[in-house]
């Protein structure tokens, strides 16, 4: 029985998640969306990988032009959380032909903004560059790699929003697929249109930036296709193509709040590792790694949490709220499980596992001191990473960013300072802060959820 669900699960079986045993839509759920998780973090791996033999510069181009184009992430990641919550909750309301004007609707909002942010990013990348403390040599070299990066953020975008709304559809497997075209052509191209074949020489940087491009155009054809072939539930019809204001307007209300959840942690990300890197490259390695490492176990849970967020949505469409919330327990014992199980892993083998991307002794020590102190508090993050994408899915993305900015902001930035510098813990307390924030993060998270009033969310 549980062979033939994932069998259903990987190829793309339509089920009605509203009566569905949530059990089954759970987990029907929840593999496609960690594959695909698993899929976009290759994407980052494998460019590194070809470019960091095409030397320092080459490296330094990318890692400047990612750390802008994150920008571009936090903006499709709030469009994507607004697509989760409205296809979802029409399709609990049985609208499909409203689910379609809505992906239209979506359609239209992320196409202007990326249009807009590309023309931006062509005209000014060298100055975007500069900005960002790149040398001179950096400029002349990655000008033009990150032109074409800026100009094919389209392609970053409607991924991000089109999967989402596949997942509020419940058709989880239609945005693993698109991932796996786009990631297996830039595996493919990324070493060919860098290093050239044959008497070919390559376009050295630039080739890795079409390659990633092309990828990703070619997975976002993969998306239209399947919106507009009317096969699937979720499809865009002639009726559906019209400007809707009142979408529109609805669209940008709940991306407002998933922008700010994406760009709140990102700097708070940011300023721990501005503060571990005052210790040292050896400091700044091993925290790295041992963030290598914990984002890969993480993904399981991100993908149970986006089973929960689309039977939230879902559920409170068919005016079952009650199932709405049951589907979430049951989702935050599944991850609270899976994290538990992880925790014993890093507790006992932490060395083992820095040991597999280092063997600087002193390196290896840091991240495996890092896995040990920040698993204490999995079981807090998994329960945090469920209820998060519950209120997403409900269409309240405002509470997970208000949440966002009183903890990792005005707790997490300054008890990572306290105690690394003040208490002179240094690595170690930051290692504390983020175990013991997050943790908090979730109770506060729990304490909001249970009172209830994401119920009553209209969108």
């Amino acid at each position: 029985m549980t062979l033939q669900l994932i069998k259903d699960a990987i190829l793309g079986k339509e089920q009605d998640f509203t009566s569905l045993s949530l059990k089954t839509a759970i987990l029907i759920l929840a593999i496609p969306m960690i594959l695909e998780m698993m899929m976009e973090s290759l994407f980052a791996v494998v460019d590194i990988f070809f470019v960091a033999k095409l030397g320092e510069h080459a490296i330094a181009t990318v890692g400047l032009t990612e750390s802008v184009v994150v920008l571009v992430y936090a903006v499709g990641f709030g469009i994507s959380m607004a697509a989760t919550a409205l296809i979802s909750r029409r399709f609990g309301e049985k609208q499909y032909s409203e689910a379609g004007s809505a992906a239209f609707q979506l359609l239209i909002v992320g196409g202007v903004i990326s249009v807009i942010l590309g023309v931006l990013g062509w005209i000014f990348a060298a100055d975007i560059l500069a900005l960002m403390g790149a040398e001179p040599a950096v400029v002349a070299s990655g000008v033009m790699y990150s032109r074409i990066i800026f100009a094919g953020n389209t392609a970053i975008m409607l991924l991000f929003l089109i999967n989402g709304a596949f997942r509020g559809a419940g058709q989880a497997h239609h945005a693993m697929r698109s991932l796996w075209i786009a990631n297996g052509l830039n595996i493919f191209l990324d070493p060919l249109f860098i290093f050239g074949f044959g008497t070919w020489s390559g376009w050295g940087l630039e080739g890795a930036a079409v390659a990633t491009t092309f990828g990703r155009g070619v997975g976002v054809l993969y998306q239209l296709y399947h919106l507009f072939n009317g096969r699937h539930k979720l499809k865009i019809l002639k009726e559906n193509i019209e400007i809707s204001w009142e979408i529109i307007k609805k669209i940008i209300g709940i991306s407002i709040g998933g922008m700010g959840q994406f760009l709140i942690d990102s700097v708070a990300w940011i300023a721990l590792t501005r503060m571990n890197a005052e210790f040292g490259s050896t400091a700044l390695a091993g925290y790295t790694i041992a963030f290598r490492i914990l984002i890969f176990t993480i993904l399981p849970a991100w993908g149970l949490s986006g089973a929960a967020a689309t039977l939230v949505g879902q559920n409170l469409g068919a005016n079952q709220p009650q199932r709405a919330e049951d589907a979430v327990w049951i989702t935050t014992r599944y991850t609270v499980i899976f994290m538990a199980s992880v925790t014993g892993i890093y507790l006992l083998f932490a060395s083992s596992l820095a040991g597999i991307f280092t063997d600087i002794p002193e390196i290896q020590a840091i991240a495996a001191q890092g896995l040990q102190v920040i698993a204490c508090g999995y079981v807090f993050f998994a329960v945090g990473m469920v209820l998060t994408q519950a209120f997403n899915g409900a269409g309240d993305t405002k509470t997970p960013a208000w949440i966002n900015i009183g903890v990792l902001w005005f707790m997490e930035i300054p008890l990572a300072y306290l105690l690394a510098f003040t208490f002179e813990l240094e690595y170690l307390g930051i290692f504390i802060a983020i175990a013991f924030c997050h943790s908090f993060h979730s109770l506060v998270t729990l304490f909001i959820f249970r009172n209830g009033k994401w119920k009553t969310m209209k969108v």
